[in-house]
């Protein structure tokens, strides 16, 4: 029952937020993401990172096999192996039974025909698990939020995810899309061989939560007078975290999936309450290590493998114009990168972002994409080539869970100046003389653009005031300029807030 109860709520979760990833559904489950762990860590979020503390305490990793969508992901490669490697061995031996019925006598290599995918206790990987949380929680001390994008749970899954809706649709950057489908082929291959793997040796989270889930209260036990030492535990758990000859249990490793009780037939294995002081003792109990026979490849497989993104310029996209070819709009040279409202400067928004993408897939008007700068590689930026910031629009606002862009009060967008327009006289139709313009004025919400008298004129030229101005790329966008727009915005360090 437990089991069954776990697989419906990962389910929820993972339709859930698999949707956002999408597009779909941020008004009804984006409350979703902002359970996330890491997000809501780097967010100041408390109340959530105590609550999920406090399951983990309470229940173990519940949080790796209901909440987390990689997590999930994983569970789901895993039932398709396990699914596959069950018909393998069934048609294995209706091949053995043919071959008796017709007098044949099964030869050495018959064995192989009813081998059954499973998996064997392995010693916990402690260097590469701790190391991996060191630098990643280094990596949030000095900004470098590059390694958290890579590894990071949520921000893969949201990855992988954006890959696939790219690919769908025609629009993907070529970075996110090289590192969406490595990431994809990564993460499959480690659950498709070694289960939980990735969950106990890569992932930050997996082993911040694993520090406490060693002390929970409720965990599965093994009850040694019923255990008739058949195996089918261990060879069932994805974690490889119970040691079947020692009748012991890796609790920090363990994520609560519920497999083992089911798969043990004389309910030697039981999920119960054991105490705090029966939690610390078996914390405490030293573990008998095993000659590791066949841990060499895997150890050195996720040791020296890493994610590789190569930072590409964007396609070239070809615009529709009836009878004639359009001419793309290139994106200007900014001195100060635009980042949303919300975000309260550049700074603070790269320091809490995990390059998750929700917000990416979240924007309805094509203005945040993936960077691929090896600063900032994969997290969001701006630009104004295929749309502009809307002022009364706060989708990315609502649905990032890290606190990178923090929620917006109705009408607060419109006083929120994330950067100022200039005008290059130069490239404007008006100014040149080629022709009267005025589109930068006439879509302007903020009324900051002004058409005034230019001396060696005919025609009136735009103006900005700067104090007005609240960045939102109207006028970048609508400029018929091509394929550099004449007014464009210079991005704020720090967002000011307009009287």
């Amino acid at each position: 029952m437990l089991r069954k109860i776990r697989i419906a709520l990962a389910a929820v979760f993972f339709i859930g937020i698999t949707l956002l990833f999408v597009g779909i559904g941020h008004n009804w489950w984006g409350w979703m993401a902002k359970l996330q762990f890491l997000p809501s860590a780097l967010a100041l979020n408390f109340v959530v990172v105590a609550i999920i503390l406090l399951a983990c305490f309470l229940f173990g990793r519940v949080y790796c096999s209901t909440i987390c969508p990689m997590g999930v992901f994983q569970d789901v490669v895993i039932w398709l192996r396990r699914t596959i490697g069950k018909w393998q061995r069934d048609r294995g031996v209706r091949k053995l039974q043919r071959m008796k019925e017709r007098g044949e006598k099964p030869g050495p290599e018959a064995k192989n025909l009813i081998k059954h995918f499973a998996y064997s206790y392995v010693p916990e990987h402690k260097w590469a698990r701790y190391g991996f949380l060191v630098l990643s929680l280094v990596s949030i001390f000095v900004s470098g939020q590059m390694l958290i994008a890579l590894i990071a749970p949520y921000s893969a899954y949201g990855r992988v995810v954006r890959s696939i809706v790219g690919v769908a649709t025609g629009s993907i950057a070529l970075p996110l899309l090289l590192t969406g489908l490595i990431t994809l082929v990564f993460i499959f291959v480690c659950a498709w061989f070694w289960g939980r793997e990735y969950c106990n040796t890569i992932c930050p989270v997996g082993t911040t939560l694993s520090l406490v889930s060693r002390f929970a209260l409720f965990r599965p036990t093994i009850d040694l007078s019923k255990c008739i030492n058949c195996g089918r535990c261990g060879r069932g758990c994805k974690s490889s975290c119970i040691d079947t000859v020692n009748h012991q249990i890796d609790y920090s490793r363990c994520v609560a999936c519920f497999d083992c009780l089911d798969r043990c037939k004389e309910g030697a294995l039981k999920y119960r309450f054991v105490g705090l002081k029966g939690a610390i003792r078996q914390a405490q109990e030293p573990t008998v290590k095993k000659e590791e026979k066949t841990d060499t490849g895997r150890r050195a497989f996720i040791a020296t493998t890493a994610f590789v993104g190569t930072a590409l310029a964007a396609k070239a996209q070809h615009g529709q114009g009836g009878f004639a070819e359009v001419v793309p709009k290139q994106e200007p040279q900014r001195g100060t990168r635009l980042v949303p409202p919300g975000a309260t400067g550049v700074k603070s928004f790269y320091d809490h972002c995990t390059a998750c993408q929700l917000c990416v897939s979240a924007c309805p008007n094509g203005v945040l994409r993936p960077s691929s700068d090896f600063e900032h590689f994969l997290q969001p930026q701006m630009g104004y080539e295929n749309g502009y910031c809307r002022p009364e629009c706060h989708a990315c606002s609502d649905v990032c869970p890290a606190g990178a862009i923090k929620p917006l009060q109705p009408g607060q967008k419109q006083t929120i100046q994330i950067g100022v327009a200039h005008v290059n006289l130069e490239l404007c139709f008006a100014a040149n003389g080629t022709a009267s313009c005025g589109n930068c004025a006439y879509h302007c919400p903020s009324g900051a653009i002004r058409m005034v008298d230019h001396e060696g004129s005919e025609y009136k030229i735009p103006t900005v005031a700067e104090s007005q101005c609240i960045g939102c790329g109207a006028c970048e966008f609508l400029c018929p300029s091509r394929p550099i727009s004449a007014i464009t915005v210079r991005g704020n360090s720090i967002h000011h807030t307009n009287a």
